[in-house]
């Protein structure tokens, strides 16, 4: 079978390798798309000399083609989605077949493509555990009713899932973006206001929107939006924090924070309680099944395809900040 690697800092290597057997209680899977996220270039990049070959990227999705011992749950030709197959293991989805613990190939449904199927891994569930952090442990419709969030990025692959699953709860969504074009695609995925931060005082035109201040903010700059995250919240909201972008300094004014008893919730999708990942995972499959959650220019994702051998560049268009989502085409 045909496989990316990388056995030193940067460098990928297209290679023949065989076929991988299932154990107990995993499946093999033949992979139709998989998926780059920053932290897939950011893991390659602090390596020096790995151990071995490493695969990369965590997501993906496909077909079960082969079943292990012990795994009554799963089926040969089952549609699956793929979650932290590169997590503390060298075998990732940028390759024809990958095997993995059955509990992180989860069953898509008929009508999901596997272009959806391969953004749910890390963006999907990283909004998920975003938007569960200030009363709730699940999502589904009316979870969020009555709260207003804030999310910061809304043309972002993260951005873009939180708008999409906090719309699927039913609360008011308020996005901040850079451009014109960028608030196209955060309309598009279903967010009832839209700042351009460039070009407008973003406290004050959220504050139009949200007198009462937002319940939640889903924060991908931390550093960069203290200042704003500080002016527009409501009491007893919390800021869930899962990038660094713009640096991972962070300015607070205590006083204003302790006064309206704010919460900052800082998350790492790997190292989340196991109950919170199974929690994510099934929420996010039942807004699928829903048909809440979507991929596309049309849901405001645009999709980028690149071929297995193409990774590189796959990996580069993402590092380069490209808009929308960037995966890697098998079949």
């Amino acid at each position: 079978m045909k496989a990316i690697i990388y056995a030193r800092k940067g460098g990928f290597e297209l290679v023949d390798r065989p076929v991988p057997e299932p154990g107990p209680g995993q499946v093999r899977v033949k992979v139709a798309v998989s998926a780059v996220n920053p932290t897939d270039w950011k893991q390659r990049s602090r390596v020096d000399e790995p151990e071995g070959e490493i695969v990369p990227n965590q997501d993906g999705a496909g077909v079960i083609d082969a079943v292990g011992p012990d795994t009554p749950d799963r089926s040969v030709g089952q549609r699956v989605w793929l979650w932290d197959a590169n997590w503390q293991r060298p075998d990732g989805t940028a390759q024809e077949y990958v095997v993995l613990p059955a509990r992180q190939a989860v069953p898509l449904p008929d009508g999901a493509s596997f272009e959806l199927g391969a953004d749910l891994g890390i963006p999907a569930r990283t909004a998920h555990r975003a938007l569960t952090l200030h009363d709730n442990d699940r999502l589904g419709p009316g979870a969020l009713a009555g709260q207003t969030v804030l999310v910061a990025g809304g043309a972002g692959a993260v951005g873009n899932a939180a708008i999409q699953l906090a719309k699927w709860a039913g609360a008011t969504v308020i996005t901040t973006v850079s451009s014109p074009e960028k608030a196209e695609l955060a309309r598009a995925a279903g967010a009832d206001h839209v700042v351009n931060y460039r070009t407008e005082d973003a406290a004050a035109v959220i504050g139009s929107h949200a007198p009462d201040g937002v319940d939640i903010v889903v924060e991908v700059s931390p550093a960069g939006n203290a200042e704003l995250d500080a002016a527009v919240l409501a009491p007893n909201g919390v800021v869930a924090v899962y990038a660094t972008d713009g640096g991972d300094r962070v300015t607070l004014p205590v006083r204003s924070l302790m006064w309206r008893n704010i919460r900052y919730e800082f998350l790492l999708l790997y190292t989340i309680p196991e109950a919170a990942k199974d929690n994510a995972v099934a929420d996010v499959s039942a807004a699928v099944e829903a048909g809440a959650f979507r991929v596309g220019k049309d849901a405001g994702l645009p999709l980028h395809h690149y071929p297995l051998e193409r990774t590189k560049e796959a990996h580069d268009a993402v590092q380069g900040g490209a808009v929308g989502k960037v995966l890697i085409t098998l079949t």
